[in-house]
C-alpha cells in the first residue's frame, strides 16, 4: 500500500502527498477513536456518579481534565512532533488509551479517576492529530473535515446505544470503559493502514504563522463558539429541572441531539462548497444566540426540545466552515491544526466559566453566558474579516 511520503508534491486533491482512499479512511477512524468519549461522557460519567464513585463537583473535574488534556495532546502532536512513523505512533497511542481505559475501570478514588482520564485525554488528543494532520494536507479540507465529524458522531451514537442499553446495566461504568479499551485494541489493525509518513507542510515558522491577528481571531472565534455549546450542554439537565423537565426526558433529548449532530455533519458535507464560510459562521452564531436566549426564557417542554435539537444540528454543521476560516487565516495550514484544540478548550472552559455565574439553584445565567459567547464568536469573525481586508489592501 502506497503511503504519503516526504517531498511528494500535491496530486489532485492533495497539497502534498497522495494517500489512497483507504488510508484516508483509516486516519479518520483513528481520530474518531480519540473523540469517542465526547459522545459517551454523559453515559459513562453519569454511571460513575450514580454508582457513587464521584460527587457532582468531582464529576465536573473529571470531564474538564479529560477535555483539556485532549486539546493539549492534539496541539502538542500536531505542532511539535514530526509527521513520521504515523502507523507506530497511532498504535502506541491506541495502546496507551486502552491501558488508561482499563485503569479507569478499576480506579478506586476520584483523584485516580481524574489522573486516568487526563492520561486518556493526552492519548486521545494525539489520535485526533493523526486525522487533522492529514486533513490539513487536503485541498478539500472542509469536506474531509465534514466526513471526519460524521464518522466520529456515528460511532459515538452506536457505542452510546450499546453502552446504555446493554453494557452499563449489566457491568456498570467499569464495563463501559472496558468496551472502550477493546475498541482501541481492535483499532490496532487500522493503525497499520494509515500512511506511514505524511508529506511535509511548510511549518518551519509554525508559531509565527499562528501568532498573527488573523490566525488568533479565527481560533478565538472557534473557541467562543464551543464555549457557547459547552456551557449549555454541561448544565442541560439542571436547567431542564428548573423548568420542570425530568432527568429521563433530558437524557432522551441528549440522545436525540447526538442523532441530529450526525444530520448536521452530513448536511455540511453536502453544502460546504456552496455556502461562503463567513455567511455560514455568522448565521450559525445568530442561531446559537437565539437558542441560548430561548433556554434562558423559561421555555416549555416542546420549546426546550426544539432549542436543544437545533443546537445539536449546528454544533457539527459549523465545523467545515471553521476549518475554512482557519485555512484562510493561515495559508500554511498551521492554524488549522489547532482548530480541534480551540474547540476542546471551548468545551472545557465554557462550563467552568458559566458555573461562576450560577446563583444557588438558578441556572438561567448559564444560557445567558452562552448567548454572550455566541455574540463574541461572531464579533471575532467580523474582526477577522476587517483585518483580512486591510491586509489585502496594503498588499
Amino acid at each position: 500500500m502506497t503511503s504519503t511520503t516526504t517531498g511528494h508534491a500535491g496530486n489532485g486533491d492533495w497539497l502534498v502527498g497522495n494517500p489512497t482512499g483507504a488510508q484516508l479512511a483509516s486516519a479518520l477512524w483513528i481520530g474518531s477513536v480519540g473523540l469517542l468519549i465526547l459522545g459517551l461522557q454523559p453515559v459513562l460519567l453519569g454511571a460513575l456518579y450514580t454508582e457513587g464513585h464521584v460527587s457532582g463537583d468531582e464529576l465536573a473535574l473529571v470531564a474538564t481534565a479529560e477535555m483539556i488534556a485532549i486539546a493539549i495532546g492534539s496541539a502538542v502532536v500536531a505542532m511539535l512532533l514530526s509527521a513520521r512513523n504515523m502507523r507506530w505512533k497511532s498504535a502506541i497511542l491506541l495502546l496507551l488509551l486502552a491501558l488508561a481505559n482499563v485503569w479507569t475501570a478499576y480506579a478506586a478514588s476520584a483523584g485516580t479517576l481524574i489522573a486516568t482520564r487526563a492520561l486518556a485525554g493526552l492519548a486521545e488528543g494525539g489520535l485526533v492529530a493523526v486525522a487533522t494532520e492529514l486533513i490539513a494536507r487536503s485541498r478539500r479540507a472542509e469536506r474531509i473535515g465534514g466526513y471526519f465529524v460524521t464518522m466520529q458522531t456515528l460511532a459515538q451514537c452506536a457505542l452510546a446505544l450499546l453502552l446504555a442499553l446493554y453494557v452499563i446495566p449489566a457491568a456498570g461504568s467499569a464495563g463501559g470503559f472496558i468496551v472502550l479499551a477493546v475498541v482501541c485494541v481492535v483499532s490496532l489493525a487500522v493503525a497499520f493502514t494509515v500512511p506511514g509518513d505524511y508529506a511535509d507542510l511548510p511549518k518551519e515558522e509554525n508559531l509565527a504563522n499562528v501568532l498573527t491577528v488573523p490566525s488568533m481571531t479565527a481560533l478565538l472565534s472557534v473557541f467562543c463558539y464551543f464555549m457557547f455549546f459547552g456551557a449549555v450542554w454541561a448544565f442541560l439537565e439542571p436547567l431542564g429541572a428548573q423548568y420542570g423537565i425530568d432527568g429521563r426526558t433530558v437524557g432522551l433529548i441528549v440522545s436525540a441531539s447526538l442523532a441530529v449532530q450526525v444530520l448536521g455533519a452530513m448536511t455540511a458535507t453536502v453544502f460546504e462548497a456552496r455556502i461562503d464560510y463567513r455567511a455560514a459562521i455568522a448565521t450559525i452564531g445568530v442561531v446559537a444566540l437565539v437558542c441560548s436566549l430561548v433556554l434562558a426564557s423559561g421555555p416549555g417542554l416542546t420549546t426546550f426540545w426544539m432549542a436543544a435539537l437545533v443546537m445539536g444540528f449546528i454544533l457539527l454543521f459549523i465545523v467545515p466552515y471553521q476549518i475554512r476560516l482557519a485555512i484562510t487565516a493561515d495559508e500554511t495550514r498551521t492554524a488549522v491544526l489547532l482548530v480541534p484544540a480551540a474547540q476542546l478548550f471551548g468545551l472545557a472552559i465554557g462550563p467552568i466559566a458559566a458555573s461562576l455565574l450560577i446563583d444557588g439553584k438558578d441556572f438561567r445565567p448559564v444560557p445567558e453566558f452562552a448567548a454572550a459567547s455566541a455574540v463574541a464568536s461572531v464579533a471575532l469573525l467580523g474582526l477577522f474579516v476587517l483585518v483580512s481586508r486591510r491586509r489585502r489592501a496594503v498588499a
